[in-house]
């Protein structure tokens, strides 16, 4: 069996070499053609294969991507996430050490995918990184936009002053708020319960600290709390705190006392938290005994 897989290595090798002579242009060679110049300076080229949608990806964002990273005449990635079924929120600016790829991604939209060449100046540079990428190497990656959170917004409005926080308009504070939401929603899926409640009670505090000016205003705010409070009961509840979770749910009935979500959550809660007493009674009887 190792004779006829030499046999066939060799024969790979001979109509490789075939390929290479018929035609002498190389495969990235083969794909410049069809790419945009980024930059303007040939460094980064740019293919759409499926376009997105929405607004290209801000400056200083947290991005959630798929990337394979290849080097020429080679068909398998030196990196990848596809692999994954939960890839890494990374944060532009932080996160994504490569220049190129961080540049081509302030190009893309959510839901896109596309092919990337990079000089090394803007991948790896003469260095390269051994022994994966040798110096002076040119690499093509592959990127798909999953989602994307505008964290630099975020940043920005939480580094305020309380009074800068109170006299900014109230649509920044609501965006801010959503997207910490949007943060939690993204741990609570993937089982990270402390991290959501994190993100959920930050985006409480914000709402908290302002200072209402109107009644339309406070209504606003109401408005946004009581998905937060029907969220957070929920991940007390992941988290076995049903007191809490009763806590947050009388919250948002408050609100809205016909809220379908509150009253089915508060009922949950009940439920679990009568499951909770039980449980403590039955084993508070067996240590007496």
């Amino acid at each position: 069996m190792s004779g006829n897989g030499l046999i066939s290595s060799i024969r790979s090798m001979i109509h490789a070499d075939e390929r290479l002579r018929s035609n002498t242009q190389s495969p990235f060679e083969q794909l410049r053609p069809q790419m945009n110049d980024v930059l303007g300076d040939g460094g980064i080229l740019k293919e759409v294969v499926q376009l997105g949608e929405g607004p290209p990806v801000p400056q200083n964002a947290s991005v959630l991507i798929h990337y394979s990273g290849f080097l020429e005449y080679s068909d398998r990635p030196f990196e990848t996430t596809t692999g994954f079924k939960y890839p890494r929120m990374m944060k532009l600016g932080r996160d994504v050490t490569l220049a190129g790829l961080e540049l081509g991604l302030l190009t893309m939209k959510k839901g896109e995918f596309s092919r990337f060449l990079f000089q090394p100046q803007y991948a790896y540079g003469e260095m390269g990184c051994p022994p994966f990428i040798p110096s002076s190497a040119v690499v093509l990656y592959e990127v798909q936009i999953l989602d994307y959170l505008d964290s630099g917004q975020v940043d920005d409005f939480i580094e305020m002053s309380p009074e800068e926080q109170n006299t900014a308009p109230l649509s920044t504070l609501l965006e801010v708020v959503n997207t910490q939401r949007s943060f939690g929603n993204r741990c609570f899926n993937q089982s990270r319960y402390d991290n959501a409640k994190d993100r959920y009670k930050q985006a409480l505090m914000l709402l908290g600290n302002r200072e209402t000016q109107s009644d339309a205003e406070k209504e606003k705010i109401k408005i946004a709390l009581l998905p937060l409070y029907l969220n957070l009961s929920l991940t007390e509840l992941r988290l076995d705190s049903p007191h809490k979770a009763l806590k947050y749910s009388n919250k948002a009935l408050e609100i809205d006392s016909a809220n379908t979500k509150a009253l089915f959550r508060c009922g949950q809660v009940r439920r679990d938290l009568s499951l909770f007493l039980f449980i403590r009674k039955e084993d508070t009887n067996s240590h007496r005994l």
